[in-house]
């Protein structure tokens, strides 16, 4: 309520067109301080990443050169085995979902799908039987 301004009889009035420039001019620097604020401490923090990633680098390289007919193999043998155990885990979470599936399709609960299932079944069913019509209709004309 401080932006506005009483006027001589105790009213109560908006504020100026300048006055509300002035307070828009105001929020812009203040979003532009902070903004400035937050983006040169991220800065700051990617340049001391980097710096520090640099640093262990150039201190870790003659232990990685020395282990290194270890460390590669031990590396491998490693992200084989977390492969391993994340695919296994997709598998089943996957065999788990369309148990489940099965289930509710089985005890007439109506998963999502089911509708698109029960209208495959009934167009291969119906090409079965003009399938066999058909070739009924062949061994008849074969055999007259």
């Amino acid at each position: 309520m401080s932006e506005y301004v009483r006027g001589e009889r105790g009213q109560v009035l908006p504020p100026s067109p300048q006055q509300q420039k002035q307070r828009s001019m105001v929020q812009q620097l203040v979003k532009a301080v902070a903004a400035a604020t937050a983006g040169g401490s991220m800065l700051l923090m990617s340049g001391l990443t980097l710096a520090a990633t640099v640093i262990a680098l150039t201190l870790a390289t003659p232990l990685l050169v020395i282990f290194s007919p270890v460390l590669i193999p031990a590396a491998i043998a490693l992200s084989l085995i977390a492969f391993g155990f994340v695919t296994s885990g997709g598998f089943g979470l996957a065999a788990l979902s369309v148990l489940s599936w099965m289930y509710n399709y089985m005890t007439g609960k109506q998963p999502v799908g089911a509708e698109q299932i029960e209208q495959a079944r009934a167009r291969i069913a119906s090409k079965a039987r003009d399938i066999k019509e058909s070739a009924q209709q062949r061994a008849e004309q074969a055999s007259s």
